[in-house]
């Protein structure tokens, strides 16, 4: 009985430090990893840089997710869509989970340094830092615009996957991040409508709670305007095909349905399912970007 107690425990406190990762998030920002990489060369990327470059970007994400889990404790345990995590129940920590987030920072850079080059690792320390000192730490707390500045250190992945695979930054992955910069406000404010009161509850300036829900959703809507319009730019300078141009439009054309949807209220639940259209947006664009590449190389 006591072994079989151990092991419970044991599980427990693991599923607690996978949680603090983020790991849903992670997978997401691997993906744009990888897009950028495969974008960035018609030779095919090293599986050294391929497995230990995202290996080392995860770990230093991951990292940066649990440093988020400490400094945002006191406002998880007060909304009840994070109240459950490992350290505003206690299961977790705070010092627990900071040594946690440096070894995981530590062995990301390492890997990075060993396998990629280090302006890749220079670039995914300063998204770590952008994301659990300057976004977590501060902006959350000090304006409405949190979302749209700190979302330049969420956009870096395909940066951070282009130049692992190049060594050098040019026009092509820094418009990757402009898409992912353009996706990130209407993505989390949606969220922020659906979870407005657990927001004021915790004190967190939301623009929902600050300006109301008319003047977010307009905004939602503007700048999915601005995401549909920059999502053709690959078009445009010729980094990608008609198959991505079709697809942009495509998923472009049902976020912007998504956002008049939620501007009229004509639907019950619109925050939350645009907030769920965004994620698959996002996802299915990238994954247009790849197999547009990749049959212009076969052409």
């Amino acid at each position: 009985m006591a072994t079989l107690t151990g092991e419970r425990h044991s599980q427990a406190i693991w599923r607690d430090y996978l949680e603090l990762t983020k790991p849903k998030v992670v997978v997401l920002m691997l993906i744009t990893s990888l897009v950028g990489m495969f974008l960035a060369t018609r030779a095919g990327v090293p599986w050294t840089v391929l497995v230990f470059g995202n290996l080392g970007i995860a770990l230093c994400a991951g990292g940066a997710a649990a440093v988020n889990h400490v400094v945002d404790r006191r406002i998880d345990a007060v909304m009840a869509r994070t109240h459950k995590r490992p350290l505003a129940e206690g299961r977790v920590s705070p010092a627990a989970a900071l040594t946690f987030a440096l070894a995981l920072a530590v062995a990301g850079q390492a890997l990075l340094l060993a396998f990629t080059n280090p302006l890749t690792a220079w670039l995914t320390l300063a998204s770590l830092l952008g994301y659990a000192v300057v976004y977590t730490g501060f902006l959350k707390r000090a304006t409405p615009q949190n979302i749209v500045i700190g979302g330049l250190a969420g956009a870096a992945p395909p940066l951070l996957g282009w130049v692992a695979a190049t060594g050098h930054v040019s026009a092509e992955p820094l418009l990757l991040v402009l898409i992912i910069f353009a996706w990130t406000p209407p993505h989390f404010w949606a969220l922020a409508i659906h979870r407005k009161e657990e927001y004021a509850k915790a004190d967190i300036p939301m623009l929902p709670v600050t300006h109301g829900e008319h003047y977010t959703k307009i905004h939602i809507l503007l700048y999915t305007l601005v995401l549909l319009a920059v999502s053709l730019m690959p078009f445009v300078i010729q980094m990608s095909g008609m198959l991505y141009l079709v697809c942009a439009l495509v998923l472009g054309a049902r976020f912007l349905q998504w956002a008049v949807v939620l501007y009229r209220g004509s639907r019950p639940h619109a925050a939350i399912n645009t907030f769920k259209y965004s994620i698959w947006y996002l996802f299915l664009l990238f994954i247009a970007l790849l197999v547009d590449h990749y049959l212009l190389l076969s052409l």
